[in-house]
């Protein structure tokens, strides 16, 4: 075979008619408007604006990420604005192709096979990745809470050895800044250290066994978390509102622009979540109709709620005074209101916060390991990955064996992964699909322009062309900014991640396809002769 023949194949586009056709028969249709409204806000509010709004406002405890001040608010809007013009996109997308795998499917239906199968793999990155992430986050709300009880719960489930509540890397960390040396805490089998976390583990397999059950379930579990986290973050805000000093918003911008857009990056893996419902418009009743008031609608009422706590946050505690707590940074709304507050008040609201952090966190699990699986269930029907992650539940109709597989790959993720670089992974997985997704809006509307959309991103080509001029200028921005190993080892990763990607292609995925297209034209040919034998 040629280098021109080859290079032809990695560029063949599906037609959309081919990937409607099959979906035919396959997910079953549940979700209406408002289960995708929940399913929406149930992903972006979590571990975001609970844990790292605090790093966006007073800047990363080792001075390597300047902190917007109370010119958060900027950077939240900057960051919506940014997710707005590519959540037009999703929605035009959305409502055209309204199949499973989101930004994987348009790129297939406009770049081609080898840049979709790269989109595949980085969506990968950021649901797969960011689901451990979570969990691990999880794991740390559910061992503050559980510290409250104190008084009640026997001392082993309040206080369990660190080996048993953490990754190693974490653990150890956590001994040595302590002074304690963890060879003597942490045990080892063989010369292996045994450190697992356990609540992580346990929420990783429960959220696969709902999902297993079906979306619907999942979504009726996530209404409740959303209820529960949208009340508790209500409760802050009131009772924030009579500490706020005007003081504490002056100076407004206390690092100018590089804190503002600095915290728009880093409050931009707050905002993750509502481009998850794209990779489930194959299970929406009404897909052309819901799922562009779910994108959009979930994307206003989250921006609505991280503008009221920004306000709040930035209000009763001073962001600028140039050195940062690190009680704040892990859990700031908590430790805000516990600074200011007295009686009552500061006893009871961190542990409302608490609750809600867990519910925040909950739902947002469900939402990527959904997401990651029906993507992945998208690039099987594509000879991406092995047919059997095709076979449905027969009871349930959902893709069990591959949502199985996704909890235990994650149950071992927890094992190893790093919390810092999976956020700053997450954000450069999001904006390049956001990137890839505007671009292929344009692509899509040059080659194919009298296909149906029910939706149409208004001001095209300008509303893409902003998206991805605001989606790639925070990349870059942060990569320039942003200082230390830290940010150093996300940015190699995640070039390592795509280089690891196009390897796999080169020599698993691009000679499936291939085998795939020979049998397709074997079978053709069969039938003809069957027709003509007939004849």
């Amino acid at each position: 075979m040629t280098l021109q023949n080859i290079i032809a194949n990695m560029l063949t586009r599906k037609n959309p008619d081919d990937a409607l056709a099959a979906a035919k028969g396959g997910l079953e249709k549940t979700l209406g408007v408002w289960d995708l409204i929940i399913l929406g806000v149930g992903a972006i509010i979590g571990s975001g604006i609970f844990a790292v709004v605090g790093i966006a406002a007073a800047g990363s405890a080792d001075g390597t990420s300047p902190g917007a001040g109370p010119a958060l608010i900027i950077s939240m809007i900057v960051a919506a604005i940014a997710c707005v013009f590519s959540a037009l996109c999703y929605s035009e997308f959305a409502t055209m192709i309204p199949v499973a795998g989101g930004a994987y499917t348009y790129t297939f239906a406009t770049l081609g096979e080898f840049s979709a199968w790269l989109v595949g793999w980085i969506l990968m990155l950021e649901y797969a990745i960011g689901f451990i992430a979570v969990a691990c986050a999880w794991s740390n709300y559910f061992m503050q809470f559980l510290k409250g009880f104190g008084h009640i719960l026997p001392a082993c489930v309040v206080n369990p050895p660190i080996w048993l509540v953490s990754d190693f890397r974490n653990a150890v960390h956590s001994l040595t800044s302590q002074g304690i040396d963890y060879h003597t805490v942490i045990p080892y089998v063989c010369g292996i250290p045994i450190c697992v976390n356990l609540p992580a583990m346990f929420m990783v397999l429960l959220s696969t066994l709902i999902l297993i059950k079906g979306t619907k379930d999942s979504t009726k579990m996530a209404a409740i978390m959303v209820a529960v986290k949208l009340g508790v973050i209500g409760m802050f805000v009131l009772a924030g509102c009579f500490f706020i000093e005007p003081a504490n918003w002056t100076p407004f911008a206390p690092n100018g622009f590089n804190g503002i857009f600095m915290g728009a990056f880093i409050i931009f893996f707050a905002y993750i979540g509502f481009d998850a419902l794209a990779t489930a418009a194959e299970e929406c009743k009404n897909p052309q109709k819901d799922l562009p008031i779910g994108i959009i609608g979930s994307l206003l009422v989250t921006t609505i709620v991280y503008t009221l706590v920004a306000l709040v946050l930035t209000g009763i505690y001073t962001t600028n005074k140039g050195s940062v707590d690190a009680a704040f940074l892990n859990a700031p709304m908590a430790f805000a209101i516990t600074n200011v507050a007295s009686g009552w008040v500061a006893k009871a609201i961190p542990g409302f916060i608490s609750v809600g952090a867990i519910a925040g966190l909950t739902s947002v699990l469900l939402v990527m390991e959904m997401a990651a699986t029906r993507i992945l269930y998208a690039m099987s029907r594509d000879n991406f990955l092995p047919p059997v992650f095709q076979k449905l539940h027969p009871k349930f109709n959902t893709p069990h064996i591959l949502t199985w597989t996704v909890g235990i790959i994650s149950v071992f993720g927890t094992l190893t992964l790093d919390l810092n670089a999976a956020a700053s992974l997450c954000n450069f997985g999001t904006f390049t699909s956001f990137i890839i997704v505007c671009v292929a809006i344009l692509i899509l509307r040059k080659i194919d322009p009298d296909r149906p959309r029910p939706f149409k991103v208004p001001f095209c080509p300008w509303f893409p062309l902003a998206g991805i001029l605001c989606c790639g200028g925070l990349m870059v921005f942060s990569m320039v900014v942003a200082k230390g190993d830290s940010a150093r080892l996300s940015t190699e990763l995640f070039i390592a991640w795509i280089v690891m990607g196009a390897l796999i292609y080169a020599s698993y995925g691009y000679r499936m396809n291939r085998l795939a297209e020979k049998k397709d034209e074997n079978k053709e040919i069969a039938e003809k002769d069957e027709h003509k034998v007939n004849i």
